[in-house]
């Protein structure tokens, strides 16, 4: 049992030149408080952890469906706002707030699913623009519930420390986007979700015609979606000790998209790339704030321009080579399959 194990092991994970340099970067993850334990260091990757579960979750709805979602905030807000009221107004813990706040922003979900349903293209970008100024209004309009511009402070905090803090974060960030990119991949013979978004993204007429449910499925992707985004708003309210409007903000949507198209779309590796690379490097930016923009608008720019699929996509390519025959990926300095022995080239 062991033995195939390693061997399923081996074959999945260690001959495929991206998904070791994932594990290994993971495992870099996890060892890092050993290295430093500074604290600004810790807060960061801990943001971008929490950022990670928001961008790839923006990639599972927008990259796999195609439905573009410019108010992706909504789903972050919503579960930001919802933990901290039932934190503040029932005194409840936040192993419970954060699930409650997440099944929430499911709900938020379906709600704006509803005109994905009907409308296309830049109509249905423009109305999921508009949830969470809706939102906002509401926050606004009842300053005595929700605490209007200032937001809810004083939540408790995951934790007294900051390592244990990251390492309440890092995991979550894994097991969310593991499970995201397993609902996503075409290949996998255990989900079929993966092919039928796919399928739904490339041609969504045809795709119906052919007796797939479009409907159902776009729903369960903004349910999904929506579940994951609402977990990374309730650990970002928990973890900043306040929900306020900046949680609904619209430049926090594009920024999941920036992060998202950055790194490479419709991959959800691509999600993860952008933030840790951005994210880092925009707050690292803070000590030139005249010219902090200015770096960041040049460099997404130049990757975009020479990498039009994203850095991470970019990079896949140079390192790992798919067989025509089988379709099994191999390393991209071979010259035949190492499973059917056909030319790679």
């Amino acid at each position: 049992m062991l033995r195939r194990l390693f061997k399923d092991f081996q074959g999945d994970v260690l001959a495929i030149p991206g998904r070791l340099i994932a594990l290994i970067f993971f495992l870099f993850l996890f060892i890092l408080p050993l290295i430093t334990q500074e604290p600004y260091t810790l807060r960061i990757l801990i943001l971008a952890n929490v950022f990670v579960i928001f961008a790839v979750s923006w990639d599972f709805i927008s990259g796999y469906t195609g439905q573009i979602n410019f108010g992706h905030a909504l789903f972050f807000g919503v579960a930001a706002y919802s933990t901290a009221l039932l934190g503040k107004h029932l005194g409840l813990q936040p192993w419970v707030t954060i699930p409650i706040g997440a099944i929430v922003a499911v709900g938020a979900g379906m709600l704006m699913c509803l005109p994905a349903l009907r409308l296309r293209g830049p109509y249905l970008s423009l109305v999921t623009l508009a949830f969470p100024l809706i939102l906002l209004g509401v926050i606004k309009a009842f300053p005595d519930f929700t605490g209007g511009e200032h937001g809810i402070s004083g939540l408790p905090a995951l934790s007294d420390s900051r390592v244990v803090e990251y390492y309440i974060a890092l995991p979550i960030m894994i097991v969310s986007v593991f499970i995201m990119w397993k609902l996503t991949d075409a290949k996998s013979a255990l989900v079929r979700t993966g092919i039928i978004l796919h399928a739904i993204r490339e041609d969504e007429i045809a795709a119906r015609a052919s007796g797939i449910n479009t409907i159902r499925y776009k729903m369960f992707a903004f349910a999904v979606g929506g579940f994951f985004a609402g977990i990374a708003g309730g650990l970002y309210a928990h973890f900043l000790r306040i929900a306020g409007p900046s949680s609904l903000d619209m430049m926090l949507s594009f920024q999941a998209i920036i992060w998202t198209v950055f790194g490479g779309i419709v991959s959800i590796y691509g999600a993860v790339v952008g933030v840790y690379i951005l994210y880092p490097l925009m707050e690292f930016l803070r000590v030139i704030p005249e010219l902090r923009i200015l770096i960041f608008a040049v460099i997404v720019i130049v990757i975009l321009l020479f990498m039009p699929e994203g850095i991470a996509v970019w990079i896949r390519d140079k390192i790992e080579r798919e067989c025509p025959r089988c379709k099994l990926t191999n390393v991209a300095w071979r010259r035949t399959c190492r499973a059917c022995g056909a030319s790679l080239y």
